[in-house]
């Protein structure tokens, strides 16, 4: 028998098969003692198909005896064919052609009676058939007329056969211990009727038995253990259930006892030469085990079901040569259907069927689940058999395993078909081990190769799961569709799920977007779309065209699972950015390495990390939509947005504007004291300062200091990467011509502003650049310069103190300027330098102190002055700044001399009318307050506090009684030599 079915009739312990096959047979011949060939008077020849001579069909020998029925009704009606064949056709054609079995003729020369039919078939040797046919003759003179079921024959058999009968003590010892064995079983371990608790019989018994194990027992007709053997068989053997006499005894019906003596009998119906084959002569062999029924305590239905189980293993046990067999089987399986809709049904039969089909649907699901692995290379002839008797068993007392799946998908009104649901679970059960088994192996060769990485696996894996859906389509779901209208569909969706865990596990540990995880991607696309397309072409015939079973298939997302990806893959990328942009700005010291790049190193890094990532982004063997690429350009961006806002970093310009000193009056210079200036000049005040600044114009050089050098620097990086943002535009640009096609460029202004991707970066460079150039030129004009410009020019008289030294040091400023400010960073910075000069010679005009007097026949000296100074930076500026740009910027300094030409009385009525103005606007009590008119630094002709400070500065007796007057301004009585704001 297969070792893969189940035997379902549980053991027998000490009994060995060859026990149960030799007491089946003394039972059997017991049974049949009275019938033709078992000692009765006319014995039934059968002339063997397997030992006899040919002999002419018109021989009168084979026109008698029973056997000799021109067919069987059994096979007939169970459809096994016929033998009929000569001796010579039988030896040709058997499976095995092994040597007789001992003690079994060789070719008898005369028909074979039905016992000895049933011997050969049995094994069972001479000797033990004699011993057994002197047995029954004794037995039978002394029990004349006595039916079998109430003879013990164990017991008669111990009684009568002597030790003296057999060849030695060894073989009377084994033979004894069978005898007991058999007892021990049918009285003790497996008796039909329970036996009560204490039971001294039994216990009895079991004494004896346990003694016979190691030594022969004497067992004489007159011995004490005979006479104690005999008391406790015959007690035990003749209980009944309620304790009323009974006319059988019970030593052989209880379970599994009984079926397993009955199904050894039943195994005699098959050729010993081809056991695939079963004996013509099978109706009168059954006919004859038909007498043992009252012993074992078999009715028709468990003969029925013990001759179903006897077929299968039979089948089973030769390798399912002979599909005959199976056929036989499920041929009973109607009668077996019939005997368990019965209401009468015993209890026996009921556990034993149970027994039955729990071992056959075990063998059947193992391979009807496994299908793929069993029914491979030509043996799909084999499927198909088993299918429908699977089915059969399935449906045979199994209501609620066939139901259970149904009730799990039932849905309002729903229904599924039985057979469908039970074809179902054959079908996932075997495509998913199919699937988990290629897996595997794939799992264990990309082990063994190294070189192997878990992408190629998975790529590999969608393309064996392609064939085995297509191999399913072809080979098995011909045959499964006999029974599941769809079966196709459901192997590939089966096979979607399978390969779906794998994919999910797989995206979920990818930690990368990479071109591998793409191509994985893309083969489980393509295998998904041939699955689906299965599908569809497997349901067109459903009444619902397949939607329920559609809606199993839960897509792969492919193309969201890019996307998300993708953006997984950008977010790590800004993430890796920004820690590479705070360990750039954390180790920048604004020195450039050389000439060649006059920018910070951190700039460099940015770019170099940019650079980077956009290679990889288009090294990317994936479809990028213009979304996707404003993704990533925003993040880059970001970054760009976070360095600019880190250059822009460096304090503001009003950090570098002095205060504005108090309003005071000009104090007027004595004729005796211009006098003394003229003949012995101060060594300490006034004159010391000019002198040093005389000695230090004979020699200018610049002024600009380090810390200004490096707001340049900073300057200079962030149009470096103004520049670096347009290039990357067009690279941009370009790389998507060539992996997109002309086809996603329908915006041309994408390819034509340097910030069409990167406009919120530019915006804030930009607006960088002119912070970082205002704060330069303040500290330039206001620090750096702050010792030959404000704190020198004009400082007591213009004359005596002209802008000629100042310039000097500025154009030397503005070459060095020019020196380090890249070609695009200085239009920029010229023009905020232009205007923070021009900021800080208004301060010198109207706010320098009382270290400055200015009179009105000044003004020709301080126009030319300036004129001078609005050449500087068309001349020194190489010409970078235009004529009217700069004539723009000075439109307010020349109103401001415009006004210092005025005379004082033309001054005074324009701030009057002015003052009037406010009075009448409402500001008539702070003109009770001396209300002075407030500091805007919006200078102009039309400002009142602009011509205030005009007047305030102005060496003029009736400018200084109008201040004094109208607004109560005191005159600063400071010695004149000190001059303020130094440095």
């Amino acid at each position: 028998m297969a070792a893969d079915l189940e035997w379902p009739f549980g053991e027998l312990p000490g009994l060995e098969a060859d026990d149960i096959r030799e007491t089946a047979y003394e039972m059997f011949f017991m049974s049949c003692r009275s019938s033709p060939g078992f000692g009765g008077r006319s014995a039934l020849m059968f002339h063997s198909s397997m030992w006899n001579e040919p002999q002419p069909e018109s021989t009168s020998s084979r026109t008698k005896g029973v056997g000799m029925a021109p067919s069987s009704r059994v096979k007939r009606t169970l459809g096994l064919k016929m033998l009929n064949r000569t001796p010579s056709k039988k030896m040709a054609s058997g499976a095995v052609s092994s040597p007789c079995p001992q003690g079994v003729a060789a070719r008898p020369k005369r028909p074979l009676t039905s016992a000895e039919l049933m011997r050969q078939q049995m094994r069972v040797t001479e000797q033990s058939d004699n011993w057994l046919r002197k047995t029954l003759t004794r037995t039978h003179l002394g029990h004349i007329g006595k039916r079998a079921e109430t003879i013990i024959l164990p017991l008669e058999l111990l009684r009568h056969l002597k030790p003296s009968e057999f060849n030695d003590s060894k073989e009377y010892h084994a033979w004894q211990k069978r005898q007991l064995k058999i007892l021990e079983a049918g009285l003790i371990l497996h008796p039909s009727i329970p036996l009560e608790t204490p039971n001294a019989f039994a216990a009895r018994l079991k004494e004896i038995i346990q003694a016979g194990e190691t030594k022969i027992l004497d067992i004489g007709e007159n011995s004490d253990t005979m006479r104690s053997l005999s008391n406790s068989v015959v007690s035990l053997s003749w209980r009944s259930a309620n304790g009323t006499p009974t006319d059988v005894c019970h030593w052989a019906d209880g379970f599994p006892l009984n079926i397993h003596l009955y199904v050894t009998l039943l195994k005699s119906i098959f050729d010993i030469r081809d056991e695939t084959l079963v004996l013509d002569e099978v109706d009168e062999l059954l006919e004859l085990m038909k007498k043992t029924w009252s012993i074992l305590g078999i009715n028709r239905p468990i003969h029925n079901l013990c001759l179903t189980w006897v077929f299968f293993q039979q089948y089973v046990s030769t390798m399912q040569l002979e599909p005959g067999l199976l056929f036989a089987s499920h041929a009973m399986l109607a009668e077996l259907a019939n005997d368990a809709k019965k209401q009468d049904r015993d209890a026996l039969f009921i556990q034993v069927l149970s027994l039955v089909l729990t071992s056959i649907r075990g063998w059947s699901k193992k391979r009807l689940g496994n299908y793929h692995d069993y029914f491979e290379d030509g043996r799909m002839n084999l499927m198909e058999n088993l299918l429908p008797f699977a089915v059969t068993v399935a449906s045979i007392g199994g209501d609620d395993v066939m139901l259970s799946r149904v009730t799990e998908q039932a849905q309002g009104d729903a229904v599924t078909d039985p057979t469908v649901d039970l074809m179902d679970g054959y079908i996932r059960s075997s495509v998913k081990n199919a699937f988990w088994k290629m897996a595997e192996r794939g799992c264990q060769e990309c082990e063994m190769d190294t070189r192997q990485d878990e992408s190629e696996r998975l790529i590999r894996l969608a393309k064996e799961t392609k064939d085995l859906a297509l191999k399913e389509r072809g080979t098995f779901s011909p045959v499964l569709r006999k029974c599941h209208p769809v079966a196709t569909s459901v192997a590939a969706i089966t096979l979607h799920s399978c390969y779906g865990l794998i994919l999910k596990q797989h995206l979920t540990s990818a930690s990368v977007l990479d071109n591998e995880i793409l191509t994985v991607l893309e083969s489980a696309g393509k295998l998904e779309k041939v699955l689906a397309q299965l599908v569809v072409e497997d349901t067109v015939e459903c009444e619902d065209g397949g939607k329920m079973i559609v809606r199993e298939m839960i897509p792969y997302e492919v193309e969201s699972t890019m996307s998300r990806l993708q953006k997984q893959w950008i977010e790590g990328r800004l993430k890796k950015g920004k820690d590479c942009l705070q360990g750039a700005t954390e180790s920048e010291k604004w020195n450039p390495k050389s000439k060649a790049k006059p920018y910070g190193e951190s700039a460099e890094d940015l770019i170099k990390f940019t650079k980077e990532t956009m290679d990889d982004f288009f090294a990317i063997r994936m479809e990028i939509t213009e979304d996707l690429v404003h993704d990533l350009v925003n993040s880059l961006g970001s970054l760009f947005q976070d360095y600019a806002a880190f250059v822009a970093s460096c304090g503001s310009k009003q950090n570098f504007i002095p205060v504005l000193p108090p309003l005071t009056r000009c104090r007027r210079y004595s004729k005796f004291a211009k006098l003394c200036r003229k003949v012995t000049p101060c060594k300490v005040g006034i004159e010391d300062s000019r002198g040093c600044r005389t000695s230090k114009a004979d020699h200018p050089h610049p002024s600009m200091s380090r810390g200004t050098q490096h707001l340049y620097i900073r300057l200079n990086t962030m149009h470096y990467l103004l520049a670096y943002l347009h290039s990357l535009d067009e690279m941009l640009s370009l790389s998507r011509i060539g992996s997109l096609g002309q086809k996603h460029f329908g915006d041309k202004k994408y390819h034509n502003d340097c910030a069409s991707y990167f406009q919120n970066a530019c915006s804030a460079i930009r607006e960088a650049c002119q912070h970082v150039s205002e704060v330069a030129a303040h500290c330039l004009i206001f620090v750096d310069s702050n010792h030959i410009f404000y704190n020198s020019l004009y400082i007591g008289e213009v004359a005596s103190a002209r802008i000629r030294p100042t310039l000097r040091t500025l154009k030397q400023n503005l070459s060095l300027l020019c020196m380090i400010l890249i070609d695009q960073a200085r239009p920029l910075a010229m023009r905020e330098v232009m205007k923070a000069t021009f900021d800080a010679y208004l301060m010198v005009l109207l706010a320098g102190g009382n270290s400055r007097i200015f009179y009105r026949s000044d003004h020709r000296m301080i126009e030319e002055d300036f004129e001078c100074l609005k050449r500087s930076f068309c001349v020194s500026g190489e010409g970078l700044m235009s004529e009217d740009v700069v004539e723009k910027e000075a439109e307010t300094v020349e109103m401001v001399i415009a006004l210092m030409s005025q005379p004082t009385d033309k001054l005074i009525q324009d701030i009057s009318v002015m003052m009037r103005k406010m009075d009448e606007n409402g500001a008539e009590d702070m003109r009770k307050k001396q209300f002075v008119p407030p500091t805007t630094e919006q200078w102009s002709r039309s400002d009142p506090n602009t011509i205030l400070r005009v007047l305030c500065h102005r060496n003029d007796q009736v400018a200084n009684r109008f201040l004094k007057r109208t607004f109560q301004i005191e005159r600063d009585d400071r010695k004149e030599g000190l001059p303020i704001l130094c440095y």
